[in-house]
């Protein structure tokens, strides 16, 4: 049966009556309560290449190939085993999945694959934020279906059922909306058995604080309360109702120097100042979002250690905390608890169950991958001309423009070619020549290739700039020497002059916008990546200055919804940015 979350806490017998098992592994006066969690598992369904994290150093240095939902379980079901109270849960960043077969079905293979893992509760991750809080909370928690069913969301899963949503909730003490009401559930409780009596174990769910508008998930409409203040507040709720045992499942990490996945060099990061604030009436801090691993012991502010873990990312490691409750009080037995983190390697038998999810989900995926979106009569390459102008950085400007102008008004759209800092959005080419994939041939766009061409799970912002403010902007493109070029949407052509020092190489009388000179004084909508907005790509005059942003779609889904519409396509003259002398 599914469980529905509820907005004040989640509470969930679990466990058996243990006999003399317990005196054997913890003492005749303590609970042995065993906590297995993952983090930021992204949708990775299937092993990571080693390019793409599927490796981690090991204890000796030496490096282990790690990943993939389905070793993944097998591991899971080695460590849990003897642990009758066993917790599974998982740290945010569940889907929003980088994986083309998750990303394509609206990161409901993730769902499934969770579902039998067994995870029981996750922190809401920046990520579970990226689409909506309805997108978390009515599609991928509750089951509900948007657009055409099959075609757009609820597809069928790996055994012919419809997709009914998580068997598991969502968490989060620090994320409210604009009432300033949660958005889920800000804990949830446990309960442990033993000898016939229930003891709880309280799990706080905490998100990265910089979600609502300082992350690429974007979504002005909600808010995020200070981690230190929420955990505080949640941990006196949990231990008015009786609850000894708490753990904060925070959603934010840190990093350290050690090269290996289960030590701690010196480590830093928000999670670990924030280990060192929040109330000693946490016992455990599982931490997430920085894709890094460490298992730390680290002081509360009374000096009594307690275990600060991360687990990677994409389902390469399992962090293990082995806690031990006083029998009579249900309080954590600190100097008993023990932190383990466990490396996901590949040889193992991949557990069956999943490996047919995981094999489902990779065929569907290499279907949606040869549908049609588009014709292409020329080449869109990312080869950038003496100015920075590129086919592909024009087209992507392009599409910014007319996804801003179906929302409502834009002025025009950019996006950063080669940023300052920071990954570009322009991933690929669009080439003419057939690339000998299923579904191929000359001149045609399939949907896997637009996806891998442009994107990487960002939505699109209208903000408001002045002229003045939007020149400044322009003139980021030089950065000390270096040339960071934006590619603008095709009703806007400029000029510039590179013998001018950086700062002064632009005249707004050489900007023209629809034909008309740039106006310092009036206020222009423009359309880009939230990445770019918030300054993620280096470009700090925009962060500074924009107003009044407005959401439209994520990048992948609105480049093959321009695809579609356009059906074919030419590249345009490479005539929009020239140089003066």
């Amino acid at each position: 049966m599914r469980r529905t979350p509820r907005l004040l806490a989640t509470v969930v017998l679990i466990g058996v009556g243990l006999t003399g098992g317990t005196a054997a592994a913890g003492g005749d006066r303590t609970v042995p309560v065993q906590l297995v969690s993952i983090t930021d598992f992204h949708g990775y369904l299937r092993p990571p290449s080693p390019a793409d994290g599927g490796t981690i150093a090991g204890p000796d240095g030496k490096s282990q190939v790690v990943g993939g939902a389905a070793y993944l379980a097998t591991h899971l079901k080695t460590i849990r085993a003897g642990h009758p109270n066993s917790i599974l849960f998982a740290d945010g960043d569940n889907f929003s999945g980088w994986p083309f077969e998750v990303d394509a079905h609206a990161d409901e293979p993730t769902i499934e694959a969770l579902n039998a893992l067994g995870i029981e509760f996750s922190s809401v991750g920046n990520h579970e934020l990226d689409v909506s809080k309805g997108f978390l909370v009515d599609h991928m928690t509750h089951g509900k279906c948007f657009g055409t069913p099959g075609v757009d969301s609820c597809f069928k899963d790996s055994t012919g059922r419809r997709f009914h949503g998580a068997d598991f909730d969502f968490q989060s003490a620090n994320i409210v909306d604009a009432k300033g009401r949660t958005i889920v559930a800000p804990y949830t409780i446990r309960w442990v058995r033993d000898h016939g009596r229930s003891y709880p174990v309280g799990f706080i769910g905490m998100t990265v604080p910089d979600t609502p508008v300082g992350s690429t998930s974007y979504q002005p409409d909600l808010k995020a309360l200070d981690p230190v203040e929420s955990a505080n507040r949640a941990a006196a709720e949990l231990t008015r109702r009786g609850v000894k045992a708490i753990v904060l499942n925070m959603h934010d990490g840190g990093t350290d120097a050690s090269a290996t996945y289960d030590n701690c060099i010196n480590p830093s990061g928000p999670a670990i100042d924030l280990a060192r604030k929040v109330t000693p009436q946490i016992d455990a801090i599982v931490t997430g979002h920085w894709h890094a691993a460490f298992n730390c012991s680290i002081p509360d502010p009374d000096g009594n250690p307690r275990p600060v873990v991360e687990a990677a990312n994409h389902g390469r490691l399992i962090s293990e905390i082995n806690l031990q409750l006083d029998r009579r009080t249900g309080e954590v037995v600190r100097d008993r608890t023990t932190s383990t983190n466990h490396a996901v390697t590949r040889d193992v038998t991949p557990d069956p169950k999943l490996q047919k999810i995981v094999d489902y989900w990779a065929a569907a995926g290499d279907r949606k991958y040869a549908e049609p979106v588009a014709t292409v009569t020329g080449d869109f390459t990312r080869t950038a001309n003496a100015v920075g102008e590129s086919t592909m950085a024009d087209l992507a400007a392009d599409v910014h423009l007319w996804t801003a102008q179906k929302a409502g008004q834009a002025d025009l759209g950019l996006i950063a070619a080669k940023p300052a800092i920071g990954t570009t959005a322009l991933r690929g080419d669009l080439l003419v020549a057939n690339s000998n994939k299923p579904g191929d041939a000359d001149g045609r766009v399939l949907l896997g290739e637009s996806w891998e061409a442009y994107g990487y799970g960002n939505p699109v912002l209208t903000v408001s700039l002045t002229g003045a403010e939007l020149d400044a902007v322009l003139e980021q493109q030089w950065q000390g020497g270096k040339f960071a070029p934006l590619a603008l949407s095709k009703n806007v052509h400029y000029s510039f002059d590179a013998s001018r020092p950086e700062g002064d190489r632009i005249d707004p009388n050489d900007v023209h916008i629809n034909g008309a000179s740039l106006d310092p004084a009036k206020t222009y909508r423009v359309a880009a990546l939230a990445y770019t907005v918030i300054g993620a790509d280096g470009y700090t005059a925009l962060k500074a200055a924009y107003r009044d942003p407005v959401r439209t779609d994520t990048d992948h889904e609105t480049f093959a919804a321009y695809l579609r519409a356009h059906k074919t396509l030419t590249p345009a003259p490479l005539d929009r940015v020239t140089q003066k002398g």
